[in-house]
């Protein structure tokens, strides 16, 4: 074997392990990516230094975006759709209040 045939191994597992969470574990991490987007670009507003600043942004930025595709690859594409209209009833009812 080779080096290459064993990472796509390896990262194959991974994603089944992932696909096979549930819906709402799926849901958890997405909330968790929302909440480092929102600190990712928050952080601006501290007096730190730039420098930090900075570093915080990329720190959290690159956990939103870990935390993202993790969710999605929880989710799948089945799970994403109960996600987007759930999004649509709650908001639909929201406007019709």
């Amino acid at each position: 074997m080779n080096l290459s045939s064993d990472i796509k191994q390896a990262f194959g597992r991974a994603a089944r392990w992932l696909a096979s969470l549930s819906f709402r574990t799926g849901c958890i991490v997405a909330g968790v990516a929302g909440v480092c987007y929102v600190v990712s670009f928050a952080q601006m507003l501290l007096p730190i230094s730039l420098a930090a600043k900075g570093t915080l942004w990329v720190v959290f930025f690159g956990m939103a975006k870990a935390a993202q595709y993790t969710a999605l690859l929880i989710l799948g594409k089945e799970g994403w759709r109960r996600v987007r209209s759930a999004w649509r009833r709650r908001s639909a009812s929201a406007d019709a209040e």
